[in-house]
């Protein structure tokens, strides 16, 4: 099969892990001729910024094309309206069997219908990775471009797609109620691990090997990271550690620090109980998972919470309306706030009871694998049967 993924509807950054750096290789790994349509869209140093539109090819192997922007319009709303030169063209060289669209909000997305109408064979899937957590924060996102243009986006296309994935339960419900998808044609598609980059048989060596070169043989070690804002509450929990009661206690942190926490993190680090590792690849995060006995999320949902459960390791995530997809049967637990002694009381609870843990452990092992290894979400997400 010809798979084109569609990243219009917001940024494309290579060498991340990201659902649109992940699905798109897992794909071509599965034998398919993939393809990448992308935005201008990505990372300059830790900040979203565009670069000039050019062909290459990724990390993966994989074609990717990415789209200027058209110029009829100032660049402050195209970017918001996401219209681009060449959607229908590329389409048209590269023939797809079936298009995979990361997000609709993008009113090039005509260009797509165009092609489905001049191709009745072609089969369309759309994800969405939008929810009042993440977009729509004031007045003008939720009711102009979310509930005006954006709908008229998802509606245009509507007609012409399999399925829309939501990839937590918060943005199915979005795509439900905001953009009025029929709820028949709306399912839920976990983001995950790319299990691709793991060998599970390893997982007792690489755990052995990173405790030892970091000290921390006899440590209970709990790992956190990601994007490192004041939305993540990351602050909260290092405070929490180092003034816990308790020397068992080590906590793994990684990831790129924003410019607003920098000062305040900078100073927590600085502990003996804590270990920065800086902005590190999904597949060493994917190691350090396996050399941790649990990962703490206290914030916004961030696509390490699936990732962590994936590699078997028990989790404390902060407890969202429609984010319980992460609890699989006993595999983690849920922080009502994000307050330090909540977070520190539970860390104790966790340690003090070896039943419990032993318990999260169990299902964390057994469980995590069945739901979010990406060679098997790959497949779903294009109906692929085994």
């Amino acid at each position: 099969m010809r798979v084109l993924h569609c990243c219009l509807a917001a940024f494309y950054i290579d060498n991340f892990g990201y659902q649109e750096n992940i699905l798109p290789k897992v794909h071509k790994i599965q034998g398919h001729d993939v393809e990448i349509l992308a935005s201008t869209e990505t990372y300059i140093q830790n900040k979203l910024g565009y670069v000039k539109p050019k062909s290459y090819i990724n990390e993966y192997g994989i074609p990717v094309t990415r789209l200027a922007y058209v110029t009829y319009l100032p660049h402050t709303v195209v970017k918001k309206l996401r219209i681009y030169n060449g959607v229908f063209k590329k389409l048209e060289e590269f023939k797809p069997n079936i298009i995979f669209l990361h997000d609709v909000q993008f009113i090039s997305i005509i260009d797509v219908v165009r092609y489905a109408k001049k191709n009745p064979n072609v089969k369309i899937y759309v994800d969405g990775h939008t929810d009042f957590g993440n977009s729509a924060k004031n007045w003008v996102s939720k009711n102009i471009l979310h509930k005006i243009i954006y709908k008229w986006c998802a509606k245009k296309i509507e007609p012409f797609v399999s399925k829309f994935w939501g990839v937590t339960p918060l943005r199915v419900d979005f795509f439900k109620k905001v953009y009025g998808v029929d709820e028949t044609k709306v399912d839920l598609l976990v983001l995950g691990v790319d299990d691709t980059e793991i060998d599970f048989a390893k997982k007792s060596g690489i755990r052995s090997k990173i405790r030892k070169s970091l000290g921390l043989e006899d440590k209970f070690v709990i790992i956190t990271g990601g994007k490192i804002d004041h939305r993540k509450k990351i602050d909260v929990l290092l405070e929490a550690v180092n003034q816990l009661k308790n020397d068992t206690v080590h906590l793994i942190l990684f990831g790129s620090i924003t410019g607003e926490m920098k000062s305040k993190i900078n100073k927590l680090i600085n502990s003996p109980k804590i270990n920065y590792l800086g902005w590190i690849s999904p597949k060493e995060a994917n190691d350090y998972f396996f050399a941790s006995d649990l990962a703490f999320f206290p914030g916004t949902h961030s696509v390490l919470w699936e990732q962590s459960i994936g590699c078997g390791i028990p989790g404390v995530f902060r407890k969202w309306e429609g984010m319980q997809h992460v609890d699989i049967g006993g595999n983690c637990l849920f922080l009502e706030g994000d307050s330090r002694s909540e977070i520190q009381e539970i860390i104790l609870k966790i340690i003090e009871n070896k039943d419990l843990y032993n318990n999260l452990k169990k299902n964390s092992e057994e469980k995590g694998q069945e739901v979010f290894l990406y060679t098997e979400i790959a497949k779903r997400a294009i109906e692929i049967k085994n």
